[in-house]
Formats: C-alpha cells, structure tokens, sequence
C-alpha cells in the first residue's frame, strides 16, 4: 500500500505555471561599471557613509573600502540569488540577520551579482551575434554567386537583374541554396551507406495478414510514432520516398508554400472575409485563386474547400515549438488526438548553423476525431521550416499528391502550417493556417455540423491542442509546488514518472479510438450511429501491456447535454459509481492529484475504489481529464498498487502495465451557421466511449464470442447509466 508521507502536501488547483519575475533593474544604475569588481562576488564594495556624502566634492574622495565576505555568507546568498535574484526589503533583513549582515551589504551583493550575471550574458549573446553574422556574410556570398550565374526562363542564356521578377529571384536563391545542401547531405549519405536509405519501423511485411478472427492483429512494442503499435495502414505503407527526379520539383513547391503561408497569416479582407459579428472569418475561395493561381493545381472534382486561421500565445519559447514540428515523434505525442500515426519518408535537407532553418522532409501523416464515426484523413506532403529576416519561424505543409498521378487521393492540403513569433519571458506568438481540400462525404450525419464548424481538422483545434499541451509540458517542469492539501504530488521525481505514465495511456487511447486505416472495426449490429464497434488484439512481448487478447469496444452517440456538464460529471470521481459498473458500486477517493494546467479540470489523478465487499481487495485507478474549447476527454486504467509505489517515488513508468479506456467529448456544432466557430458549453455533446479489456491472458488463445457480447453489453449499460444520470441531473 501507499507510504502514508507520500500523499500530505499540496493545492488541488494550484496554478503550476511558471511566471517570470519582472521586477525593474533601475538600482542597477546606483553602481558604475568602473567600481564594479567581478571577483566572483566575493569582495563587496562597502556603502559611504553620511559622512563621506556631505564632504566637499572637490576634496579627493578617501579610499574605497572592500569588506570580503566568508565562504559560507557567499554560498547562502548564492543559493538563494538563483531561487530570487530581487529580494524585497524584508528578504534582505531576513537573509541579514542570519549571515550577520547589514541589510545594506545584502543589498550590494545582490546589485553586484545581477550586473556580473548581465556582463555575462552580453558576452555569451556578442559570441552568439559574431557567429550569425558570419553565418550571413557566407550566405550572402551564396547568394551574389547565384545571381551571379542566374539564368534567363526564355532563353536559357545569363540574365540581367532587372530581367526576373523579385519572386522569382528569390526563389532561384533559395534554390540553389537547397540544392547545394540536399548535394552535400547526398554525399555524405553515399559516402556512409553507399545509397539512400528509408526506414520503417515496426512495419509488418505485406503477406502477413492484418486482422485474424474478429479482427486480432499483433501488438508489436509500443512506438513513439502514434498508432504504429497497430501495424501501418494503406497509405504508410505503399508511398515511398521521393525519386531524385522530383526533388527539384519538391524543393519549388516548399519555397513558393512558404511564401503563400506567410501571405496567408497575415492577410485581411478580402482574401479572409469576416463574419456578420466580426467572431468568424471565412476564405473567398475566387479571391484566392486571384492571389495565389499556381500553388497544386486546380481543385479536383468532387473534393471541398475547408480554410482556418486562428492565433494563440502559448507557454513555450520558439526554440523549442520549431523542434516539436520538425521532430515527427514529439509531433506526434503532442498531437496525439489529432495525429494518429506519422512518418517521416526522408529528409532533404536538415537544415543549417545547427538549427532547423532550412530544413525540408517528406512525410505522411494521418489525421483522425477520437470517433469511429468519421473517416480519417491522410495526406502525403513535404515540411519546410524557415526563419525569416524578422526573426520569426515559420513551418510550411504542402501535398505531393501530383507527384503520384495513379493515385486518388481524397484529402490534399494547400499550403498549411503556422508562424511562430517570439515574445518575452519563454512565451511565443502561434499563428496558425489550415487549409484543406477534401471529400467528407463519408463522415456520420450526426458529426457533420462539428467538422464544418472547422472543430474537427482546423485551425482552431490545432491551436487550442498546442496550447493545452504547452501548459501540461510546463508543469511537468515545475519544481516550486508549494505544500498544501492532501494529496497533491510536491517530489519532481515523482510528479515526471506520473506523469511520463499518463502520456502514456492518453496516446494508447488516442491511437486506438478512431477511424484509422490500421484499424479493423467490425460493427456488433445494425447500422444506427450508436451501434457498438469492436476489434481485437494479440499483446505479446510488450511490457506496457498485459499479455494476452485484448478486445476494445467502441460507440459514439449525440446527448442533449452541454460538453461542459459531461466533462464534469465523468471526470468526477465522486459521481463515478453512477456509471463505472467495473467499480461495483464501491467508494471512490482521490489519492493524488497533479494539477497540469490553469483549467481546474486538466489534471492527473490516482483514485482508490474502496470495494464494497470487504473480502475484494482494493482497486487504483489512473486517470487524466483534460478540456479545451474544441473537446475534452476523461481517460483511465487499472494499475497496480506496488508498480504505482514505484512511479511516485521516482521510478521507471515504461513497465507499468496499461490499458486504457475513456471518453472523448465534442461539441456537437449546433447553432453555428457552417464555418463558424463553436465554444464548448453552448450546444449538445457528440460522447464517445471506449472499452480495453483484457478477455484472455493467453495470447494464443481463440476469442469466445461469449467475451464479444459481454463487452458489448457492459459498453451499452455504460452509455445507458451515462444518459440516465445526466438526464436526471439536466431535469
């Protein structure tokens, strides 16, 4: 059971986000630079005396006077500068008192450190500058070579300036940039491997075959790629890389998507028209083409238009927003509940001065609503990241589907990506795009006001996503967690490791709850919306599952309840009795709590069911809720009570068996004209539910379609607990 010390401290609700201490640098001004001694701090000038102000200023001033602290005054005033660079008045008294002090000497000390600290600094940030600026007089001999052998588009011969466009200038530029650094990545790879190599891991080979009885497939190990623990679907596995014959052509559609991007960030009307009460705005499609009439070609029959722009600031600096795009495994557990499974096919170029400017990959993706209900959506495309002159990043998709004339694709995207602005104190500006040509007509009737809405694929979910995330990686790296109420985690150690296991099973769920191409769905009966969906799995040899057949159970279904009041209801563990029939009705406590964003309701929890029958043992119950304005999700699963002993104080999360189950919560899209914008809490809920269960702990075993109609009616008795309770509430 729980150590009893491990669970006295915290707030539930305490905001985890770090905020920089902004406190003005004036008194910095009271020392001049030529009295300042760096002497590590050691040797404090000591204050005049009211003496030595009053004398006459044209007498020589006296001697300055050094007082050299000890050892140990300097390392408690260092401590405690790297936890408050600015203490007030009261600190310094404080800090006085107990190193035998005068205030005064405190407060020098600190005034002297915090100049040596920004002398520092300037000298690392002049190092920092002399290398860009070197960086740029080579790229600008790059640059006069290239116009310097820049040649004519009619005729073939040497071409004057005044002769191209700025564009096009601008373009053969970055050209023979690209192509320079895609020759000199070539040769090193020749060099090493003697061709270019694809890797795919965890890919099953063709023969073998994709579902067996009911649909039981094989777990392989757990990859950071979402949803390749279910063997790569269609698209993933017939598209290849790029052929060398292509790559010029990839290389001019990333320059000219790049620019569009931009172009389309920052434009107003007429190009994005806004709505009746200025909330929305809405793409003119004919000024579009006007604007932009090359870019991928002209729409193919049968596809339509869907464009988003929305902004955000979110907790994060640009630095580390660029690698999260530009890595497709971070890119793929940031967005787990959008991005089912993503690879990337090869990378052209990765970029140069050590960071992502510049870099170009070919990739696919698939993007999926936590829905069986609606199609998923997949697209093969390449990614551009560039920093512009501004100082901003901006990251660039385009669809290659021309580049593959046999085959139908039924989702393109149109230059589509976000810019990143850097603001002060680790926070950054997030502008995003979506722009999208697709055939929706196969998504369910009753989720199509929500994917028109713009909820389900755009902008406005990606945004609200990142944000979401930002917050929870940030209080996954706070260490200030004050002590408070019981319950709440204050080790770091611990707080990661829970924290590491709930990422964990929220990407386990995600990957398993929509309508992905790896999945096998095979509907239990009828064809009405809210009809049971189940597929199986053989786990083997994965330490993060329980080995054995695993059969997941899935429905959606619309209710007349606002998302909020289901969040709250599900997320509860004190109304959990009313629906969990796997916790037979016995009491429910919150043992630990990690609060992971300003939303009260994005938390990690571990809660005790207290079992009524007192001769069955207790069960843990790890649970992340999480809500933003585009959907909300309550996610769980059992788990062990020595293994959680385990990841609380510190230890390795990987080896705790898992399998989740949960809810995904959507606005249902109602009362929006289409393209609109809808908030969560204003309309009804489109709920999905989705069991793991573990129905034979032999892997080889054959499933019973006994063990199918179980799953199926402990799901409907769920969903009927759910409507029941929530009408009860409503009425």
């Amino acid at each position: 059971m729980f150590q009893p010390n491990m669970f006295d401290t915290s707030h539930h609700h305490h905001h985890l986000l770090d905020m920089a201490h902004k406190v003005t640098e004036d008194e910095l001004d009271l020392i001049r630079d030529d009295e300042f001694e760096s002497k590590s701090g050691t040797d404090i000038m000591e204050a005049p005396s009211g003496d030595d102000q009053d004398q006459d200023p044209n007498q020589r001033p006296k001697k300055k006077r050094y007082h050299r602290h000890t050892q140990h005054q300097i390392q408690e005033m260092e401590g405690f500068f790297k936890e408050c660079p600015h203490p007030d008045d009261k600190q310094r008294k404080e800090l006085g008192r107990r190193l035998g002090l005068e205030p005064l000497q405190v407060k020098f000390w600190f005034q002297n450190k915090r100049t040596q600290m920004k002398a520092q600094h300037e000298r690392h940030e002049n190092t920092a500058l002399r290398n860009e600026n070197e960086k740029l007089r080579a790229e600008n001999a790059r640059y006069k070579e290239a116009l310097a052998t820049a040649a004519c588009p009619s005729c073939g011969g040497p071409a004057a300036i005044g002769e191209m466009s700025f564009d096009e200038q601008h373009l053969r530029i970055e050209n023979a940039r690209l192509r320079d650094e895609i020759d000199r990545i070539s040769g090193i790879a020749a060099k090493y491997v003697g061709k270019p190599m694809l890797t795919y891991p965890h890919l099953p080979l063709p023969g073998q075959p994709r579902s067996l009885d009911l649909g039981v497939g094989n777990f392989g190990p757990q990859s950071s790629i979402v949803g390749e623990i279910f063997g790569a679907g269609d698209l993933l596995r017939s598209v290849s890389g790029p052929t060398e014959a292509d790559k010029p052509m990839i290389i001019e559609l990333a320059v000219a998507a790049m620019e569009e991007l931009i172009r389309m960030a920052q434009a107003g009307d007429p190009l994005w028209m806004p709505s009746a009460d200025i909330s929305t705005e809405s793409l003119s499609e004919d000024e579009y083409l006007r604007t932009f009439p090359r870019g991928i070609g002209p729409k193919p029959l049968g596809l339509k238009s869907e464009a988003s722009r929305e902004s955000a600031v979110v907790i994060m600096n640009h630095i580390n927003l660029v690698e999260i795009l530009m890595d497709v495994n971070q890119w793929s557990n940031v967005f787990s509940s959008i991005v089912s499974r993503a690879m990337t096919l090869e990378v052209l170029s990765t970029g140069v001065a050590g960071n992502y400017n510049g870099a170009l990959q070919v990739m696919t993706a698939e993007f999926q609503v936590p829905s069986p209900l609606v199609p998923t959506r997949e697209n093969y495309f390449v990614r551009y990241c560039k920093q512009h002159t501004d100082g901003t990043w901006a990251v660039v998709d385009v669809s290659l589907d021309n580049l593959r004339p046999t085959s139908v694709s039924r989702c393109r995207r149109r230059p589509s990506g976000c810019i990143i602005q850097e603001l002060p104190n680790g926070y950054s500006k997030v502008t995003w795009v979506e722009h999208v040509e697709v055939d929706d007509r196969a998504v369910h009737s009753i989720y199509r006001s929500l994917v028109n809405a713009g909820l389900a694929f755009g902008a406005k979910r990606w945004v609200t996503t990142l944000d979401r995330q930002c917050e929870r990686l940030a209080s996954a790296m706070a260490n200030n967690i004050p002590a408070g109420d019981v319950g709440v985690i204050t080790s770091p150690e611990g707080r990661k490791s829970m924290l590491k296991l709930a990422e964990r099973m929220v990407l386990s769920f995600c990957s398993g709850v929509g309508a992905s191409t790896a999945h096998t769905w095979t509907t239990l009966s009828g064809s009405g919306a809210d009809d049971v969906r189940v597929m199986t799995r053989k786990s083997m040899d994965d330490p993060g599952r329980p080995p054995g057949i695993v059969l997941s159970a899935a429905t959606s279904f619309w209710i007349p309840v606002t998302p909020r009041r289901v969040f709250d209801f599900l997320r509860d563990e004190n109304s959990r009795s009313e629906w969990d029939i796997l916790s037979n009705g016995g009491l429910v406590q919150e043992m630990a709590h990690i609060a992971n964003g300003r939303e009260p309701g994005n938390c990690v929890s571990l809660l005790r069911v207290n079992s009524a029958n007192s001769s069955q043992s207790n069960m843990l119950i790890l649970q992340e809720s999480s809500t933003d304005s585009t959907g909300s999700y309550v996610i769980y699963a059992p788990v062990d009570i020595v293994a959680m002993n385990v990841v609380l104080s510190g230890g390795d999360p990987d080896y705790v068996a898992l399998l989740p189950s949960g809810f995904a919560i959507l606005p249902d899209g109602s009362g929006q004209d289409v393209g609109g914008i809808l908030e969560v809490g204003s309309g009804g809920s489109l709920l999905t539910v989705a069991f793991q269960i573990l129905v034979d702990s032999v892997p080889t075993a054959k499933l019973s379609l006994g063990s199918v109609a179980t799953v199926n009616s402990l799901i409907k008795c769920t969903v009927e607990r759910i409507k029941g309770a929530l009408a009860c509430e409503s009425a």
